[in-house]
């Protein structure tokens, strides 16, 4: 049987019970317990790393590791089993205490549930999982990351959970483009399900001996994301786990709660990569975490705001930005004023729309900068649609192929009907409007541009209220969860 089979078996298991309701929790249920699995696997590794005369120490309670409760398909099923996992496995994972490897599992389950009523499907999940995904030879883990890689792209059509999850081919063209190198500081300050991160372990281990345990330590330790959502965060622990990462620097937080005082150069790092939510707003006071100049709500900005601050001299970004951060005005003029002075922002790439269906029709934009220098010109790059597309969509998603005009063009840039250039001086005659038009492209009417950021303000607010109206849908449905004795 194949691995996709199995994870469709799975699916169908959870469908049968009642408690799990829709895909994001058939998603997060799955995730948690091939996170157990997988996280068994890891310490079976280290274990025959040992030498005879030293001991592993696991963090989790011997009598709740994977291997001890779950491996056997006769095993606890029924009521006992549910008792088991929601009176002793996730209350005691949820209060672990200790070393780096305690804090990551209690990270991952701290806002995770058990979804599911019945422990006889339970089992029939459980037993599925043990003999349909089996990751003991290097084959078995890659089929194992394609197989992740579908969970992921799921996400898409998972309600609002869509927006934790960036279209592959954009992620690997940024990180191709900022070219992040073994030893460099490398985060992702709102890194969903850690794509970008994934991407960047891969550049960097095609120019390394990524068996070298030195070198897995290194990346270990240098590769680190922030996600402040239960779901997103342990699907991202788990991806970097998948990519070969013993203990992911994947911290359960939101940066954007901390003072801007708080962060010196001991916290700047040499690569962001990274797609903020946009959008959205922050919660009331957030915005007090910045100087008084720049204080707002939207997300987009204040990540924006926090990427250039969090660079080093010389640190490179590449980022995903929706339209508005481009022409907005009032704060979104000052920030962008302070991106062009404090950063070189050589490079932006104008994507159609689409390709983020079906979360966002919102146009987007791949922004590339240097720390350290200011902007003397930016130069714009036009992505089109392949040949006899009119839009993208699920089934017919953006492809890392399409961008190699653009990787033809960057290191001999010319204009051409794609690409132009616009010159800081007209950039500040614009009061720093960064919606450039493409001069070679046939004029078109667009439209009033006032009447246009009517519209997309209205667009955003509408955004930020259906989400609200989700998420306290989601609360009330949790609470009905919870009076209904199902964690």
């Amino acid at each position: 049987m194949s691995l996709s089979t199995s994870i469709k078996t799975i699916q169908n298991i959870m469908r049968k019970d009642a408690g799990v309701d829709g895909d994001a929790q058939r998603i997060s249920q799955l995730t948690w317990l091939l996170f157990l699995k997988i996280f068994d696997g890891k310490e079976e590794e280290l274990e025959l790393l040992m030498d005879e005369e030293e001991e592993y120490h696991s963090p989790i309670p011997e009598e709740l590791r994977w291997r001890n409760w779950a491996t056997d398909d006769e095993g606890i099923t029924g009521d006992e089993l549910m008792n088991f996992v929601n009176n002793e496995l996730f209350p005691r994972l949820k209060e672990l205490r200790g070393d780096e490897k305690s804090r990551l599992v209690r990270s991952v389950f701290e806002d995770t549930y058990n979804y599911m009523k019945s422990g006889t499907l339970l089992r029939a999940v459980i037993n599925e999982i043990e003999k349909g995904i089996q990751m003991d030879t290097r084959e078995d883990r890659h089929q194992m990351n394609d197989i992740y890689e579908k969970i992921l792209k799921d996400l898409q059509s998972a309600g609002n959970a869509g927006e934790f999850y960036t279209p592959r081919a954009v992620t690997q063209f940024i990180v191709e483009r900022t070219n992040p190198q073994l030893g460099e500081q490398v985060l992702d300050p709102a890194c969903g399900t850690a794509g970008f991160l994934v991407d960047a372990i891969e550049h960097i281990r095609r120019n390394v001996d990524f068996d070298s345990l030195e070198v897995r330590e290194q990346l270990q330790n240098t590769v680190r994301g922030v996600e402040k959502k239960p779901l997103p965060h342990m699907l991202a622990v788990t991806n970097l786990m998948l990519h070969g990462i013993d203990v992911p620097k994947i911290a359960h937080d939101n940066l954007l709660m901390e003072s801007y005082k708080k962060w010196t150069d001991a916290h700047r790092v040499d690569v962001i990569v990274a797609n903020p939510p946009f959008g959205g707003m922050e919660e009331d006071g957030i915005e007090r975490n910045l100087p008084s100049d720049f204080q707002t709500r939207e997300t987009a900005d204040l990540f924006l705001w926090l990427f250039i601050h969090l660079l080093k001299d010389g640190g490179r970004a590449g980022i995903v930005l929706p339209d508005g951060s481009l022409f907005g005005e009032g704060m979104k003029t000052r920030l962008k004023e302070k991106l062009l002075t404090e950063c070189n922002l050589h490079t932006i790439v104008r994507l159609p729309k689409g390709v983020f269906a079906p979360y966002t029709s919102i146009n987007t934009n791949l922004l590339f900068f240097t720390k350290g220098e200011p902007t003397r010109e930016v130069w714009y790059y036009e992505h089109p649609y392949p040949p006899g597309y009119k839009s993208y969509s699920k089934g017919k998603p953006i492809r890392i192929e399409e961008f190699e005009p653009e990787k033809q063009w960057w290191d001999k840039r010319k204009e051409n009907r794609h690409a132009w250039k616009v010159s800081i001086e007209e950039i500040q005659k614009r009061n720093y409007n960064l919606d450039i038009k493409n001069p070679h492209s046939e004029e078109e009417d667009l439209g009033d541009p006032e009447e246009l950021l009517r519209e997309y303000r209205e667009l955003e607010a509408k955004v930020a209220e259906m989400r609200e109206a989700l998420k306290n849908e989601l609360t009330q449905s949790f609470i009905s969860t919870v009076h209904g004795d199902n964690i």
